[in-house]
């Protein structure tokens, strides 16, 4: 996803950007990529969540969107200490989205990008982090395909 800052500051939502999905009002957008965009929004007892939207273009593809359904039901049976659960999701409407929860901080890339390497010990607790995550996922008996710094929060 590109569109965040290096520093981690959300970017204000663009002239062309819904204000809301499925009554969610979104309040920043926090990245984007090839298959749409993520925005910040809250639930209605004021957690914070990532929104996903699905562009308009995969939207009207039925392959895209048996694959996307596919996806929301996967990510609906990780559940661990170091994975976003699923809060919320619409796979049928006319834009497709998906919501998880937030996780506040910069990714990976971008904490390096801004600060270097990291020291030993972040680098350690990172992993294994990052292992029991996996171990999680595999276990929900999926594989995990884009395992990447810029994925890594």
């Amino acid at each position: 996803m590109d569109g965040v800052r290096a520093d981690g500051e959300f970017r204000p939502l663009d002239s062309d950007d819904p204000r809301a999905v499925a009554g969610y009002r979104l309040a920043a957008r926090l990245g984007s990529g090839g298959m749409g965009t993520v925005y910040l929004s809250y639930t209605p007892g004021g957690h914070p969540i990532a929104l996903k939207t699905i562009r308009p273009e995969l939207s009207e593809d039925p392959e895209f969107r048996r694959r996307f359904r596919q996806e929301v039901r996967a990510a609906q049976r990780v559940r661990g200490l170091y994975t976003a659960p699923v809060i919320d999701h619409d796979t049928e409407g006319a834009r497709p989205w998906l919501a998880t929860a937030y996780v506040a901080g910069p990714s990976l890339a971008s904490a390096v990008a801004e600060h270097g390497p990291l020291p030993l010990p972040s680098v350690l607790l990172l992993l294994a982090g990052m292992a029991e995550a996996l171990s999680v996922i595999h276990g929900a008996g999926i594989v995990h395909r884009d395992l990447k710094p810029s994925n890594v929060l």
